[in-house]
């Protein structure tokens, strides 16, 4: 059996967030994306992206977000219909165990471009996720950077609960950096 690749659209639904919905990655926001993700802010808040921002990341994240099957669904923070704009962050659940397990949990992640920072919007984001539950997980994940206090605050304002400290790598930084982590049981 093959599985075929499908459109983001098709698998993800759009999630109202209050002042903005979470919908699926468009080609159409990879320029905003290289702008927001290439702010060394964005970058060092995160695991994965690196500063500075190769050519082509921004449009090779949004073909992954876009391909289906995926082990993690990518929203794009919208405020277009409020009259925000467009792209104000990103929120994804990746998949934990899958394969292996299948213990019905993800993590979650986010970041927010600076120019919205302390709106509320990650805060709307993470508790519209958690809501929504569109992976039917019975429990989510999520990792911050310790020198993050606001992230940590997005966490424990939605009902996550801190479970300890960790580190882990982050790219933009090129080092390990530690992490405080925590969970949300679900239904």
């Amino acid at each position: 059996m093959t599985l075929d690749v499908v459109d983001a659209a098709a698998a993800q639904a759009v999630i109202d967030a209050g002042r903005f919905i979470l919908r699926p990655v468009r080609k159409s926001d990879a320029g905003l994306f290289a702008m927001y993700a290439g702010d060394r802010r964005v970058a060092e808040a995160t695991h994965s992206i690196p500063h500075p921002l190769p050519p082509g990341a921004a449009e090779g994240f949004v073909s992954r977000a876009i391909k289906r099957p995926a082990d993690e669904d990518i929203w794009v923070m919208d405020g277009s219909q409020s009259s925000l704009p467009e792209v104000l962050g990103v929120i994804s659940l990746k998949r934990m165990d899958v394969e292996k397990y299948n213990r019905d949990q993800s993590e979650v992640g986010y970041w927010v471009a600076p120019a919205f920072w302390n709106l509320g919007i990650a805060s709307a984001a993470v508790q519209a996720l958690v809501d929504a539950n569109p992976q039917a997980n019975r429990a989510m994940f999520a990792e911050v950077f310790q020198d993050n206090p606001g992230s940590a605050r997005v966490l424990t304002n939605a009902g996550f609960q801190y479970l300890g400290d960790a580190e882990t790598f982050s790219v933009a930084r090129g080092a390990r950096v530690p992490t405080w982590t925590y969970i949300r049981k679900l239904g």
